[in-house]
């Protein structure tokens, strides 16, 4: 598997001399940097942070910011010692298992301190027959081939519910153990339930892993990307 998959290049198109901007209708802030710490200054101004452990309100901030909800921080999750894992994990070189390639693709290579591989099995040929067999879905039945990375590793499910009830169902049975869990699956089917399983799984299971999820239904593929990010490099 690729270390970062992503789509097929396509050749830069030929540009006309005479390109320009089209003429300027609308008022707003085009100086990129400006809008970067703006958005920042907004979210820390607006949303209410004090339920979240320090070390880990860079991840929730991010999240925020992935998803443009300031409100996000009420539902958030997070296990006290998920800034720390997670970190220390990603300094050492963990690698970061994806559900989806979208997850995958929001990972910004230029953050991760330890040239991290950034794995999605979800296209791997064995996965359709896996699905068949085993009835499930594709992206559940991938998680299966992270076994052999899983052990340290930093996990970010973005998207299928069904991912992240396969990983509990994995560990439950006693498959290798994450350094941390970025578990956001959004959706109306399973979404809710899979996180709330996530963040029972220390009380029902003795499965004690730093964790960071998102109650209800909200999720995606930007909030899981968005930690990821946090947790490799504090600077916003």
């Amino acid at each position: 598997m690729a270390r970062r998959p992503g789509l097929s290049p396509t050749p830069s198109p030929t540009l006309s001399p005479n390109l320009g901007p089209p003429p300027r209708r609308y008022e707003y802030v085009a100086d990129g940097p400006a809008i970067y710490v703006d958005s920042f200054a907004t979210i820390r101004r607006e949303a209410d942070l004090s339920g979240i452990p320090a070390d880990a309100e860079k991840v929730a901030v991010r999240m925020i910011h992935g998803s443009g909800q300031t409100d996000l921080a009420r539902d958030l999750v997070v296990h006290p010692r998920l800034g720390t894992a997670g970190r220390e994990a990603l300094a050492a070189g963990a690698p970061i298992l994806c559900d989806a390639r979208m997850v995958a693709m929001g990972i910004t290579a230029g953050r991760l301190p330890a040239d991290n591989a950034v794995l999605c099995y979800l296209t791997d040929p064995e996965v359709p027959d896996l699905a068949r067999e085993w009835r499930t879905t594709r992206t559940a039945a991938a998680v299966s081939l992270w076994e052999p990375h899983l052990e340290g590793a930093v996990v970010a499910i973005g998207n299928a519910p069904t991912a992240l009830f396969h990983l509990l169902e994995m560990l439950i049975a006693g498959a290798p153990r994450p350094a941390a869990i970025i578990g956001c699956p959004v959706g109306f089917i399973g979404a809710r339930e899979s996180k709330d399983a996530l963040a029972a799984l220390a009380d029902e299971h003795g499965i004690d892993i730093p964790f960071v999820t998102v109650r209800g239904r909200r999720g995606g593929s930007a909030m899981a990307s968005s930690a990821v990010n946090a947790l490799a490099q504090e600077a916003e």
